[in-house]
């Protein structure tokens, strides 16, 4: 099963990070990066099974796959700063990792405006 690989890679990146820590908080925070870059490509190649089975069951749905290409768009951007953001936590850079969700934050918001107008407007033909 993958879950194995990847607690062993986990934790085998955490005791060494651990070991390491105490003599070169330098390379810790390296092995603590890799690590997490080794999990974050193991997850990423997981990806496409999951996005071809949700553009069969949209397309199935008779959904418009652009607010799918937004939806998903919107997962990979809150992954991928919450990724960032905990490397920055883990080298000790609360505030930089702050920066990175509030832009994530606004990303978001920016790609999420088509689908709050198609509401708006499904709403408005609603009323009378």
């Amino acid at each position: 099963m993958e879950i194995f690989q990847v607690v062993g890679i986990g934790l085998t990146g955490a005791v060494l990070a651990v070991y390491v820590k105490e003599s070169n908080r330098e390379i810790a925070v390296l092995i603590s990066l890799v690590t997490g870059l080794v999990l974050f490509l193991f997850a990423l190649s997981q990806v496409g099974a999951v996005i071809k089975v949700l553009t069969e069951l949209a397309t199935r749905a008779n959904i418009n796959l652009f607010y799918l290409t937004i939806v998903l768009k919107i997962m990979g951007i809150a992954y991928i700063a919450e990724f960032g953001a905990q490397i920055c936590r883990d080298a000790g850079e609360g505030s930089t990792a702050t920066k990175i969700e509030f832009a994530a934050k606004i990303l978001v918001m920016v790609l999420a405006l088509p689908i709050i107008m198609a509401l708006m407007e499904s709403v408005l033909r609603l009323l009378p």
